[in-house]
């Protein structure tokens, strides 16, 4: 069950870090996360309102992702599942609260800042971690450090993670995501501005996934068709020809085919900083996928998938960013 739950939030890619002084804010901040492109929250129990919160999170939003944070006894550990949440996250490394989380089947992500609360965290058989405060103990950097010699350690940065530096700790495989307030200020929750914290949180996940365009791809009849059209684009703009055994690429962003491939006209690639995550990102607004069409790195990484339908007589497909490694 825990791995499951770490998959779905490394899907996500984004925790949201909600502080709610009022537990009638719950529904609409939820529905507000929910259509911005973020089913994910963890409502911290510094505040009353934070099991009420929770339970109407849930009961409005069955599929959302909900967790507790600033967890840091046993008894709210029981409060927070009794409301509803999928997982615990604590500022420190409690032994207590992790053996009976433990012993209770509830994921648990304790706070981890140097290699010794990495260590205990393994002692207990955990596979991923809070990483707390973040920028503070020394961003990306110490992550990377800390991750070389604890191979199987996954890291959730919070605490200073914002839009200008999200793609830095993402980008890096050992983190399976970050939590975050930036979309979610407690400004905005009191003064009942959920439209804004929408529109904060599409922000958010624009920015981490990170769509361009990466390149056209022309049907032709014939490699000498392909070779025709590539030449034109050579001699009109200066896009040089690199040609393989399937199609040529003329300045890395339009692909003539040498014979007629998906799509009624071509096919239109998409690139992302993490395909796992967009496509996550783009069924939940009801995008089907050829499954079969999916082609990974030695890595495991997904590079690369189509989408079921066309759009305007292209195919589209996903791809993974080419300036990422």
């Amino acid at each position: 069950m825990g791995l499951k739950l770490l998959e779905q939030i490394k899907r996500i890619g984004i925790v949201p870090v909600i502080q709610l002084e009022r537990a009638e804010d719950a529904v609409p901040l939820a529905a507000a996360l929910c259509e911005g492109g973020l089913p994910c929250a963890e409502v911290t129990f510094r505040t009353d309102a934070a099991a009420e919160s929770i339970k109407k999170m849930k009961a409005d939003q069955p599929d959302m992702l909900v967790g507790a944070g600033t967890v840091l006894t046993i008894q709210q550990v029981d409060e927070a599942v009794a409301a509803g949440a999928e997982f615990i996250v604590s500022p420190g490394l409690n032994p207590d609260i992790i053996e009976y989380c433990s012993k209770k089947n509830i994921l648990i992500l304790p706070g981890c800042a140097n290699p010794s609360d990495v260590e205990q965290a393994i002692k207990y058989g955990l596979k991923a971690v809070k990483f707390f405060q973040a920028e503070a103990a020394g961003g990306i950097q110490t992550i990377k450090a800390m991750a070389a010699p604890y191979t199987q350690m996954k890291f959730m940065p919070t605490g200073g993670v914002n839009e200008s530096n999200i793609c830095d700790y993402l980008n890096f495989d050992r983190v399976i995501a970050c939590g975050g307030t930036w979309m979610v200020p407690a400004d905005l929750i009191a003064a009942g501005e959920f439209e804004e914290i929408r529109e904060l949180t599409q922000k958010a996940v624009q920015n981490m996934l990170d769509f361009h365009l990466a390149h056209v791809g022309i049907n032709c009849d014939s490699a000498g068709e392909a070779r025709r059209t590539a030449n034109i684009f050579e001699q009109l703009f200066g896009f040089k020809a690199d040609e393989n055994s399937a199609s040529i690429f003329s300045a890395n962003f339009i692909e003539t085919m040498k014979s007629p491939f998906l799509g009624t006209k071509g096919h239109i690639a998409i690139a992302a900083n993490s395909v796992e995550r967009a496509k996550t990102y783009l069924e939940r607004k009801g995008v089907v996928f050829q499954e079969d069409s999916a082609v990974y790195r030695k890595d495991g990484k997904m590079q690369a998938v189509y989408m079921q339908n066309e759009i305007g007589g292209f195919a589209l497909h996903l791809v993974r960013n080419p300036k990422l490694p």
